[in-house]
């Protein structure tokens, strides 16, 4: 038997289901110890129930004292923290020297934390969900065997979306919301850059979703696709200094990426002005909006009009949120008009579509993977999220992992052992 281990997740929402169902499976034969740590208690009990080695806590993450004193008592600390708190926690797990696995992007904070990380024996894991995270390890994996055979990678694109299954696809936007909302009204917000053909392009927010290209997945059908982020950060990453073409991607429907332009040149994502939305009507914020923003009143856009009808932006239900801005306002119709269903299922898409040079001839391999939901609380998104974090985890406590310091999972000493186990579990990619 080893040696007891005691596990501390903060963060109990969307994404932690399948982790916590994860965690609950593998603690028993090992005798581990599992914290569930959410500011609301109720949350984290119904995602743990009833379990001997899996117990809910209710932790405020801004509670210095408690948050550090659960810390302490931890073998490897899972953030699902919004990532603005993950720094708290990251401070912590230096100062009492303990492992820390997140699904969010190494930020300037993370980052600086980098040296003083480097030094101890602790691994810090970032970037282990599903994008960042399965996209990594996937990629890599492609990549290195590439390398491996004296190929010299030319273009490098790799396409992530979640979306809702074809089977529970039932209104004009195509698209149900299975993780934070929030990010899904602002996502776009920061533009992109990317290198296409050799040529550096810059795409500012409101370009974004006016210029989507299509690509076809085996057995969905067509899909549409905008630039994420900044690309060209993940070149060094990924070792592709030689690659002409470089870019990292959003996957939607096409009609949502029309719908969702006009949301934005409609200045619905907005986060500037603000409304007294007390007693007032989603039709009456509209015009509000439009007045103040000198846009003429109208939702006649054609084959847009039922998207827009769907969201009902011209009813009279109240909203009543306070003082909000648009994108508050907008977030707050599209939990209701997109939420899932109970027996809804989502969708994973995923696929990495690299060019090379091998032997004087051009090669193209496509690597895709589909994965679906069970429902609406079993999520694909919570799956592909939640399952890296605890694989990730258990294989290092079990001493399986060996990488210390701050890293991504773009290392084979990472990334195989996790993408077995993944595959075990159905996250399987297929390669033509």
């Amino acid at each position: 038997m080893q040696a007891a281990k005691h596990i501390v997740l903060f963060g109990a929402g969307k994404s932690a289901t399948v982790l916590i169902d994860y965690l609950k499976e593998i603690s028993g034969g090992r005798e581990w110890k599992v914290t569930v740590a959410d500011a609301s208690l109720s949350a984290a009990r119904e995602k743990t129930g009833e379990h001997e080695w899996v117990k809910p806590m209710e932790v405020s993450v801004e509670d210095e004292a408690a948050r550090r004193k659960l810390v302490k008592t931890a073998d490897a600390v899972i953030s699902l923290l919004p990532p603005a708190l993950h720094f708290e926690v990251a401070q912590d797990c230096v100062h009492y020297k303990k492992h820390l696995l997140t699904a969010s992007y190494v930020d300037a904070n993370m980052a600086g934390l980098a040296k003083e990380v480097n030094k101890l024996d602790v691994l810090f894991l970032c970037e282990m969900g599903l994008d960042p995270g399965i996209d990594h390890m996937s990629a890599m994996q492609l990549i290195h065997r590439i390398h491996r055979k004296g190929g010299r990678i030319g273009s490098f694109v790799s396409h992530c979306g979640g979306l809702v299954a074809p089977e529970s696809d039932d209104n004009p936007w195509h698209y149900k919301i299975s993780w934070n909302p929030k990010n899904v009204v602002l996502a776009g917000k920061s533009g992109a850059v990317y290198r296409e053909n050799g040529t550096v392009k810059t795409l500012k927010y409101e370009q974004l979703f006016s210029v989507c290209e299509e690509v076809e997945i085996g057995g969905i059908g067509r899909l549409a696709y905008y630039p994420n982020r900044d690309s060209l950060s993940y070149i060094p990453v990924y070792g592709l200094e030689e690659a002409a073409t470089f870019v990292r991607t959003t996957l939607r429907h096409p009609e949502f990426c029309k719908g969702w332009n006009t949301i934005v040149e409609l200045g619905l994502t907005d986060e500037k002005n603000t409304y007294q939305t007390d007693s007032m009507s989603v039709g009456a914020f509209l015009k509000a909006h439009f007045d103040k923003h000198k846009i003429p009143l109208s939702l006649d856009k054609g084959p847009l009009q039922k998207q827009f009808k769907f969201l009902g932006l011209n009813d009279d239900t109240l909203i009543n949120k306070h003082e909000c801005c648009s994108a508050d306002v907008l977030q707050w119709i599209i939990e209701k008009k997109w939420a899932l269903k109970e027996a809804d299922r989502d969708m994973i898409v995923m696929l990495h579509e690299i060019g090379y040079e091998l032997e004087g001839k051009q090669h193209t391999t496509r690597s895709q993977l589909v994965v679906k939901g069970e429902d609406s609380a079993h999520t694909a998104m919570a799956a592909t999220v939640g399952l890296p974090l605890g694989i990730a985890a258990t294989l290092l406590l079990d001493g399986k992992i060996k990488e210390r310091g701050l890293h991504i999972p773009t290392v084979p000493g990472i990334y195989n052992p996790v993408l077995k186990m993944l595959g075990e579990r159905g996250v399987v990619f297929k390669e033509s």
